[in-house]
């Protein structure tokens, strides 16, 4: 089983980052197929769209006459080929230290990031990112060069190797929405925010912190989950343990199968729905199959690339 990620097994992933694409422009059975024209928002001579003025904006690109109209700023935003930031919010903390088959989540969460980064590299684009546990949170800049994804690769690696069995860390389900609140606050606009996490703590703030987040920038969430959570094992009780206090589930009584499953169910459509309610890709990657092969398949890509070979 993959317990942890190593920081040399993050850095040969840009051999797999290849075959899918983080870009708006995709084919039509895609999930991030509809959204926004490959071209980010900035200056150049296509008109796109009005929106209000944020902080930091050109002021050079203020309507006067809508602004007059409204009696708040606005701006006309054209389209522009120009880089887009991408910046990764990746989930280390203890609850993600769990995985019945293959990998733990907490690994499989690294891989997505790892691969996003080195995608986004080979795309010329700047990345940067937001990597917590469950006491602390660790930023690296948006910034366009190899050196930067090494340092955010660093971070992930040395997070992910402080998880552990008996960790004193306790789980604090809060930290979902903290870590939200503190992206919003960098990324203003025009963004990419790739999000690996298992969204654990995920409730109505959280979905309010995503659409606020989504209103400006682009957000993808990938959905790290373990199929025991979809299929619970035939057994006559299962001991579950968070390092400090376990638990036996009496999964041999029918009752208590069907209450578990149906918890666990509730949970998983409630952020797969994310995908409708507020226009978010939602990409649910498992951790029993390969990670770059699941990227490649959910963002659409696969029988895209085998029809050009």
């Amino acid at each position: 089983m993959g317990a942890y990620a190593e920081l040399d097994s993050l850095i040969a992933l840009q051999t797999k980052a290849r075959g899918f694409s983080l870009l708006h422009s995709q084919p039509a059975h895609s999930l991030l197929y509809g959204r926004r024209a490959s071209h980010v928002r900035g200056r150049g001579l296509d008109f796109e769209e009005l929106r209000e003025y944020v902080a930091g904006d050109d002021v050079r690109s203020i309507d006067w006459r809508v602004t007059a109209r409204t009696t708040r700023p606005y701006l006309r935003v054209y389209s522009e080929e120009r880089d887009r930031p991408t910046m990764l919010v990746v989930d280390q903390r203890i609850n993600m230290f769990f995985g019945s088959r293959v990998s733990m989540k907490s690994v499989v969460a690294a891989q997505i990031a790892a691969l996003a980064a080195w995608r986004v590299f080979q795309q010329g684009d700047r990345v940067g990112a937001f990597v917590f546990n469950d006491t602390a949170t660790e930023a690296v800049r948006i910034h366009r060069s190899r050196g930067n994804v090494l340092r955010i690769l660093d971070v992930i690696a040395r997070q992910n190797k402080a998880l552990r069995g008996d960790s004193p860390a306790r789980s604090t389900p809060a930290r979902l929405n903290e870590v939200l609140r503190a992206v919003s606050g960098v990324c203003r606009h025009d963004a990419l925010v790739v999000i690996a996490s298992d969204f654990d703590g995920a409730d109505a703030a959280t979905r309010d912190l995503l659409l606020r987040l989504s209103q400006s920038n682009d957000v993808v969430c990938c959905f790290v989950f373990d199929p025991l959570a979809v299929k619970w094992p035939a057994a006559d009780q299962l001991v579950v343990s968070d390092g400090q206090l376990q638990v036996e589930l009496p999964l041999g009584r029918e009752s208590a199968r069907k209450s578990i499953a149906s918890a666990s169910d509730r949970r998983i459509q409630t952020i797969l729905a994310w995908h409708k309610e507020l226009g978010i890709p939602v990409l649910p990657i498992s951790t029993a199959a390969d990670v770059s092969r699941q990227l490649r398949h959910l963002l659409g890509q696969a029988s895209f690339l085998r029809k050009r070979l």
